[in-house]
């Protein structure tokens, strides 16, 4: 039977899990893209295409998980047998704490974990509701396996130190492998064609992994061997596919340097390698091989810079009887120190923002056709339109001296970054479908209780949630990364450590296999602590631990603290005044 008299609360549910969708579109999302976007492997568009296509796919092909995996995690929903409406009601409150949370935080820039919002919520609703002593805070005694790390709220604090040491293992291991396996050696480009098809095809085998272990509405009838071997072949068959057909390709367009190669010529194969040598390109031809570290500027160039500011100052406090001669003298040694890097140094800080909106035309009303298409462009892609690559480099209350700490990162071949941001936007496509997967049941969990109670008046069972539920939560999702997801991608990449392909690369692949493991062992770890970690464990071996901009990093670790207790707050509130109110 359908509740017909919590109309009311179902609306409510719908409203706060699709503001809970949308903040985790707009919090979350940015961290499998920010690095891609900061080491310019993409641009903001390009990154927010991707990410919307990705995330769609993995919260509704995959997202299908059981509705009450968190919530019976930390609340058993037994205690509610006989008041089912109860439950309903705790849901709302739950998401409504997750969502007023994350909306806050996402507005100052905290990336915030969206899976301990929602745990905080279902503390507070519970607290409130059956008393803190039927809370389950750590595992029972009786738990085996991973339920004595993934059972109760002690799975959280655990998640704090698990989620960021795994994924800062991961992604160093990595990383050091790229670092001194092919960028520090004597010719990286070549040793770039031997290790590139491995990791495409490790990250196939992520990929299988996920769809295998995780599942969605279907089933996978397959011995331990048989998912071993579905793995591993998929993993072997797709580098196989990149050795013979991308490979050939990228020899043309890296080595060969064959401006003439277009993307869709990568289909020719091993027939590349017959083509003859190029001609000459003409004179406004754009190499695709861009410079990645545009815009940062080496060690000598900072001390270069920062000489000629300090003797700038010397000169401006000079008295007005000073002569030339004692000025010249005052500013030689900083003029030697740059004029060998000055070339680099002004080439590198020519980036400019590229608009996909355009200026507002001017003198026209509103209701012309030009004014209107502009009004038209704004509205879709202004949230896609923002410089977050200047904006990273602005200086904060938490950025402290990002130059610095960007001048001690050391420089690699650029060729050899631009072969490892293709595997970079691999990486980020495999991270961005495993959000969408295991994040998207923080806003659809709730809410599928709160539905299932609504419509047949009982604690709902065992099921997967409804495709249309996940349709919802997941076109919510999308338009909270279109339209706000850049704020947070300010505070993540370059914000924290100099970001380059080869960098991006191993963080994204860090985060995703720690991820995946968590999936495996059903500890509800966070996107944003994976990645988090990841970015620290690949700064700290990017030069020396003053590579990482560890005000930031505090910053965002004090977010993870704060937002268990905050929304367990506003939940809980809500709830005890809720039942506690007086009726006539």
């Amino acid at each position: 039977m359908v509740l017909t008299q919590y109309n009311y609360l179902f609306a409510l549910g719908v409203i706060f899990a699709a503001l809970d969708a949308w903040n985790i579109g707009a919090n979350d999302v940015a961290n499998s893209w920010a690095t891609s976007v900061a080491s310019r492997s993409l641009t903001l568009a390009q990154a927010m295409l991707g990410a919307s296509i990705f995330e769609f796919a993995g919260a509704v092909g995959v997202g299908a998980r059981v509705a009450d995996t968190i919530r019976t995690k930390i609340v058993s929903p037994d205690h509610y047998e006989d008041q089912p409406a109860v439950l309903m009601l705790g849901m709302v409150c739950a998401i409504m704490g997750s969502s007023i949370w994350l909306t806050i935080a996402t507005k100052v820039g905290m990336p915030v974990s969206t899976t301990h919002s929602l745990l905080g919520g279902v503390v507070g609703m519970g607290i409130a509701s059956i008393g803190a002593n039927k809370v389950t805070w750590v595992a029972p005694a009786s738990a085996v396996g991973t339920a004595k790390v993934n059972t109760g709220v002690v799975s959280v604090f655990l998640a704090w130190i698990i989620a960021p040491g795994l994924s800062a293992g991961f992604a160093s291991i990595i990383f050091l492998s790229t670092k001194y396996g092919v960028m520090l050696r004597k010719d990286p480009v070549k040793k770039a064609f031997a290790l590139i098809p491995v990791y495409f095809g490790l990250t196939a085998i992520l990929l299988a992994m996920l769809l295998i272990w995780k599942g969605g509405s279907y089933e996978v009838n397959l011995s331990e061997g048989g998912i071993a071997g579905a793995i591993i072949g998929t993993g072997f068959a797709w580098a196989l596919l990149v050795a013979i057909f991308f490979m050939p390709w990228l020899w043309r367009v890296v080595v060969v340097e064959d401006w003439q190669l277009r993307w869709w010529h990568i289909c020719y194969g091993p027939l590349l390698l017959r083509r003859p040598e190029p001609t000459a390109p003409p004179a406004d031809f754009k190499s695709p091989i861009r410079d990645f570290y545009e815009g940062h500027l080496t060690r000598e160039e900072l001390d270069a810079k920062r000489a000629a500011n300090r003797t700038d100052d010397v000169e401006a406090g000079m008295s007005a009887t000073a002569t030339a001669t004692d000025k010249e003298a005052a500013i030689t040694n900083s003029t030697l120190a740059s004029s060998s890097s000055s070339q680099n140094s002004s080439e590198r800080q020519t980036y400019t923002h590229k608009s996909l909106v355009g200026p507002k035309p001017e003198g026209l009303p509103w209701y012309s056709g030009a004014m209107l298409f502009w009004y038209f462009k704004f509205a879709v892609f202004h949230g896609v339109d923002q410089d977050v690559v200047s904006a990273q480099k602005k200086k904060d209350k938490f950025s402290g001296d990002l130059e610095d700490a960007h001048a001690r990162a050391t420089r690699f071949d650029n060729k050899a970054e631009f072969m490892y941001s293709f595997l970079q936007v691999m990486t980020a496509a495999t991270a961005s479908f495993t959000h969408g997967a295991n994040d998207i049941s923080n806003a659809v969990g709730p809410f599928a209780t709160i539905y299932e109670i609504w419509k047949t008046g009982a604690i709902p069972s065992k099921a997967p949630v409804p495709t249309w539920i996940l349709v919802f939560g997941g076109s919510a999702l999308v338009i909270g990364l279109w339209t706000y997801g850049y704020n947070i991608m300010r505070n993540l990449g370059n914000k924290l450590t100099l970001n380059s392909p080869s960098r991006g690369f191993s963080m994204e692949l860090g985060s995703a296999i720690t991820v995946i493991v968590a999936t495996r062992l059903k500890l509800p770890v966070s996107t944003t602590q994976c990645i988090t970690g990841a970015i620290v464990g690949v700064g700290l071996c990017n030069g020396d631990w003053r590579a990482l901009n560890w005000r930031m990093i505090a910053w965002i670790y004090g977010g993870w603290i704060v937002t268990l207790p905050a929304t367990g707050l506003i939940s809980g509130i809500l709830m005890g005044i809720i039942l506690n109110a007086p009726r006539w």
